[in-house]
């Protein structure tokens, strides 16, 4: 699925992040088009039609939740060093195409940012920097607020509504986005398996690695005490440690990143359904209420 992505923009007032605007990213195949300098050249016009034009952040849409990811975590993480405010807005656009609306904010922690500047994913780098899925991102809370022109257009094309024409905004069309919801919840269990597979072998390999340099340097320490008996020099530790070259631990971040999408699926399956079930709570009362109208005609 092609992603939309666009630039957010807007300004910083006190401790809160205010984004007023925003414009996407061009979706064109020609290598040559400079993509900094349009955003340099959009963020300059509307300077001069007096619009916020400081750029805050970006945003991407996403299905069924699929948007924690490594390219976006690699994208906030460049973003978020060269400006310190940003962040990036999620936009589920299958939840919200059937009522509900998802916008979720994230930022990268201090712990991540670190762990990625680093450029070390081993598990002892996840260990020292005690990173994991949840505070890998930080969720940032956001707040609708709508301008005076957007809430008497809201106002105006409701009283253009006809009446039965608003039955859809109680669509109970749930099972679509729940069976989305947990098909892509059991892709990534899937995948988060395969990583634990490929992390067990390892550890399996450096343990056996392990238990044949002990015992050659045990056959050696054997060896020595021989030598040294007879006079003779004895052959130094490292000629055996050198045999064993160290294994090179997996990446990490993969499997990190894997188990935040798995906790967010989860979270927002949870979410789904008690908002579902309110829906459906409201439909039956309504159902109930219609009922005794109608006893009550009869």
């Amino acid at each position: 699925m092609d992603l939309a992505q666009g630039a957010l923009l807007g300004l910083v007032v006190d401790k809160c992040l205010e984004i007023t605007n925003c414009f996407p990213f061009p979706k064109s195949g020609d290598e040559t088009m400079d993509e900094e300098m349009y955003q340099l050249t959009v963020m300059r016009r509307l300077r001069r039609v007096n619009v916020d034009h400081l750029h805050v952040g970006w945003y991407q849409s996403s299905d069924v939740g699929n948007s924690l990811s490594m390219a976006l975590l690699e994208s906030q993480y460049h973003y978020q060093t060269s400006i310190e405010e940003s962040v990036v807005v999620v936009y589920d656009t299958q939840k919200s195409s059937r009522g509900f609306l998802c916008l979720k904010a994230y930022r990268l922690t201090p712990q991540a940012i670190q762990m990625y500047k680093d450029g070390d994913f081993t598990p002892e780098a996840f260990r020292t920097l005690k990173v994991g899925y949840e505070n890998l991102f930080a969720e940032i809370p956001i707040v609708i607020k709508n301008s005076p022109l957007t809430n008497i257009m809201m106002s105006e094309l409701n009283e253009l509504l006809p009446e039965d024409k608003g039955h859809n905004f109680l669509d109970l069309g749930t099972a679509t986005v729940l069976e989305n919801q947990m098909r892509s919840l059991i892709e990534r269990v899937d995948e988060l398996y395969q990583e634990a597979v490929r992390y067990n072998k390892y550890q399996q390999v450096v343990f056996k690695q392990d238990t044949e340099k002990h015992r050659a340097l045990a056959k050696l320490a054997a060896e020595n005490a021989v030598r040294t008996s007879k006079g003779e020099p004895t052959v130094p530790e490292e000629e055996v440690i050198k045999q064993f070259r160290p294994m090179t631990a997996p990446n990490r971040l993969t499997a990190t990143i894997t188990s935040g999408q798995i906790n967010t699926h989860a979270q927002h399956i949870a979410q789904f359904c008690s908002q579902s079930l309110a829906k459906l709570f409201i439909t039956e009362s309504l159902q109930i209420a219609k009922e005794a109208k109608e006893n009550q005609i009869d």
